[in-house]
């Protein structure tokens, strides 16, 4: 099948490009509210299954071991469908995972869950390598890095609302130890998949490419395995989201340990307005990275991260709470960073880049459970000290990137597009008709 015809971001009206911004942006929401109820789940299903915490992070095994089987493949076929068709599988997907969550909690099968939430990842690692790629070249990618995390603050926003579910009808009153909420907010969450579909079945979405093909004009394409930033933009991935994925996941746990009478509930909430801190974070990021380049302030947010997520696994009492929150403030704008950079000129391999890097979002299967079994052998603040090795990792990726771009073009801190600037097809095709007419009359001139 050959891949739909496009446009590139430059060639879209101001108009066509807030649309599709706005429609795109939507998508975010989706999987916001999707992940920000499965961290709460664990704890749930501790109590509702009596299993230890290294059992309950199957959930994220499930989850994000979906990213990493699936989203490659989500990367070769939308470039040869298009975005609008990838969108349509994702949210198909995503509703029949949702769907399944109703006989699981009917006959109470963990085994159920873990593989409806399995269903679900591939579902949203499908509209992550649509979603994030298409933001990225849907404008100027002198702000990619900007305009991304804008469209991932919407995540963060609908993140914070399933704690603050959770809080309300999962940890309280008989709910505490039964799943009949579980199975009607899963039920509501496949209706809102549903109608999604809808929506973008009748909208207009343009399909459109990068402005920098990675061809030259005699037709020599550059090898994606040459892409450097992208190959080690994926270990990077691979690091920060397992890292963020565990801290996350045992947050809940973390706050009820700390031995200053934090119930059920109020460390749900507490987790909630944790998510709200990594939303206000994400939207003043996009303020900075107006200005500063984003290599840059990756690399100062992943020393923070670094930081407070050390202070995290050795400080108790509020000392520990403080210092949680503000990890989740500067994790804020590392994601859609990395995925910026690592897909940056990627040109006619930009469906592939994205897929690779999404496929980095599988490190959240394994971390978890590494952090799980260090919470059972000792506790919940010391298994904080495995997700730093991850935020190491992103680190020194950015840090790299930052002597990389020092080497060539000398050190900046302001954002300075790093972007070739090479005609589009459309430029390129009228150029070499313009060069065949002026041969042709020097022909006729010398005859």
């Amino acid at each position: 099948m050959a891949p739909p015809a496009a446009t590139t971001g430059a060639e879209l009206s101001r108009r066509q490009r807030i649309y599709a911004f706005a429609l795109v942006t939507s998508l975010f929401f989706t999987w916001g509210f999707a992940y920000g109820l499965l961290d709460v789940l664990n704890a749930h299903f501790q109590t509702v299954f009596g299993i230890s915490k290294l059992q309950s992070t199957m959930l994220q095994l499930a989850y994000f071991g979906a990213y990493f089987v699936w989203a490659p493949f989500a990367g070769a076929f939308m470039s040869r469908i298009g975005y609008k068709k990838g969108v349509h599988i994702g949210l198909g997907l995503y509703s029949l995972g949702a769907v399944f969550f109703w006989p699981s909690a009917k006959f109470e099968k963990y085994g159920g869950f873990v593989g409806s939430t399995f269903v679900i990842g591939c579902g949203l690692s499908t509209l992550e390598v649509a979603a994030n790629s298409y933001i990225s070249v849907l404008g100027s990618p002198k702000y990619a890095a900007a305009r991304l995390n804008f469209s991932q603050g919407f995540q963060g926003i609908a993140s914070f609302s399933g704690p603050l579910i959770a809080a309300r009808w999962f940890f309280t009153g008989a709910n505490a130890t039964s799943l009949g909420t579980v199975q009607w907010v899963y039920l509501a969450v496949a209706g809102l998949g549903v109608a999604l579909n809808v929506l973008f079945f009748f909208a207009e979405l343009p399909e459109i490419t990068s402005a920098t093909p990675t061809e030259d004009i005699s037709g020599q394409q550059e090898s994606f395995w040459k892409q450097y930033h992208c190959l080690f933009g994926w270990v990077a991935q691979t690091a920060y989201v397992g890292a963020q994925v565990g801290v996350a996941a045992f947050a809940v746990n973390y706050f009820e340990d700390q031995g200053v009478g934090i119930s059920a509930p109020r460390a749900s909430d507490l987790f909630s307005f944790c998510q709200i801190t990594f939303t206000v974070g994400r939207f003043i990021g996009v303020a900075l990275l107006n200005f500063i380049d984003p290599a840059f302030l990756l690399a100062c947010y992943g020393f923070f991260c670094t930081l407070f997520c050390i202070l995290v696994s050795q400080l108790p009492g509020y000392g520990g709470v403080a210092s949680l929150f503000l990890l989740f403030f500067f994790e804020s704008i590392c994601y859609p960073c990395i995925f910026t950079l690592g897909t940056k000129n990627l040109g006619i391999h930009t469906k592939r880049g994205s897929g690779l890097i999404v496929m980095g979002v599988g490190g959240g299967a394994w971390y978890p459970s590494a952090q799980g079994a260090l919470a059972d052998k000792t506790n919940t603040r010391r298994s904080y000290l495995v997700p730093t090795s991850g935020y190491i990792a992103m680190t020194m990726y950015a840090v790299g990137l930052v002597v990389s771009q020092a080497t060539k073009d000398g050190f900046t801190m302001r954002n300075c597009s790093a972007q070739v600037d090479i005609p589009s097809p459309a430029e390129v095709s009228k150029r070499d008709s313009t060069e065949k007419q002026i041969a042709s009359d020097e022909c006729l001139k010398s005859a």
